[in-house]
């Protein structure tokens, strides 16, 4: 099988890297750029075709990348004091009105 050939990914792999390609072309990512990076996203979900003879043959197809995000989400904060927050924020706040300052004298 030579290398880019499609035939043994099912129809639900190929709706999926087209979903995704289109997703990366509203973003503004070239045509074939947006297609190289949909088929590596799919082979990274699903590890390749699932057509008898592909690689990955047998396992499911389902969204593994797509569920990662959000894991981590307010770990941190959550495991600070409000008054540890509160300082960071403000600190936040200072270095954006210095920046602020800096770059509006240019």
């Amino acid at each position: 099988m030579p290398r880019g050939d499609k035939s043994k990914y099912t129809g639900k792999q190929e709706r999926k890297a087209d979903h995704i390609a289109e997703g990366y072309e509203k973003r503004g990512v070239p045509e074939k750029e947006a297609e190289r990076r949909a088929w590596a996203t799919v082979n990274k979900d699903d590890g390749g075709g699932k057509k008898p003879g592909g690689s990955g043959r047998g396992k499911e197809t389902g969204h593994p990348a797509a569920h990662e995000g959000g894991k981590a989400g307010g770990k941190a904060a959550a495991s600070r004091t409000a008054a540890e927050r509160s300082a960071s924020a403000k600190k936040a706040a200072a270095t954006r009105r210095r920046n602020a300052a800096a770059h509006a004298h240019h």
